[in-house]
């Protein structure tokens, strides 16, 4: 595993729980939103962290954390994932997997393994769409296959989309409500105009909160429980 950041404790990012947070070097995707830009390459993130530092903080935090959370970059593109998450579940902690769906058969051996407790997937896009939000065109069999082995999966799991105004309408999100029918929970993710993959959309218009919560009231007409985060 290449480590590039360690927050030692949350209490947003896995929900109901206290958790840290490990973020992962190497992405696959060059989202134009992504505020964690340093960790899409490996050599450009601003530290590498040891792994034996991230298991010697962990057990001093064995009655302190309920779980951790594994996000990125894109943590699935790392081989070791399974054993990484192994190492974590044999500690007593519970273990959250963020990821972008874009490796399914590592999805399927997490849960196989039950190396995992929680999954997150961001849904970028109308399936189709994705080059206008990732940078290249992605495979939208190899998405819906991760999108129903999580829905499937019996793993508590929520789909998540960050929503710029210019780049994702009301017409996209409810195209993708319809993709993860079945799922959870969906939620919108506000944009945060800072630390950004693509600067230029810092200065472009965004989504007000009473916009959202209307978009939110007309999504919940396809049967989501859809939230704003």
């Amino acid at each position: 595993m290449i480590i590039g950041g360690l927050q030692k404790c949350s209490l947003i990012d896995y929900p109901g729980k206290i958790a840290a947070v490990i973020f992962t070097v190497g992405c696959n995707f060059r989202c134009r939103y992504c505020h964690n830009p340093e960790l899409i390459i490996p050599g450009k993130q601003v530290q590498n962290i040891p792994v034996a530092d991230i298991f010697s903080f962990l057990e001093t935090r064995r009655s302190k954390l309920d779980g951790v959370c594994i996000t990125g970059g894109e943590p699935t593109l790392h081989t070791d994932l399974p054993e990484f998450a192994e190492k974590i579940k044999t500690m007593g902690f519970l273990v959250k997997l963020d990821t972008n769906g874009t490796h399914p058969d590592m999805l399927q051996l997490l849960v196989h393994k039950k190396l995992v407790d929680y999954i997150a997937m961001d849904v970028k896009a109308p399936l189709p769409d994705y080059a206008k939000i990732a940078g290249y065109e992605v495979d939208a069999e190899v998405l819906e296959k991760s999108i129903e082995l999580i829905i499937t999966s019996g793993i508590h799991h929520e789909f998540r989309t960050t929503v710029v105004k210019h780049l994702t309408t009301v017409e996209d999100l409810k195209k993708i409500t319809i993709t993860i029918k079945g799922a959870e929970r969906f939620y919108l993710q506000k944009f945060v105009p800072t630390n950004v993959y693509d600067p230029e959309l810092a200065e472009t218009e965004q989504y007000t909160q009473d916009e959202l919560n209307e978009i939110i009231q007309e999504l919940k007409e396809y049967g989501r429980d859809c939230r704003v985060r």
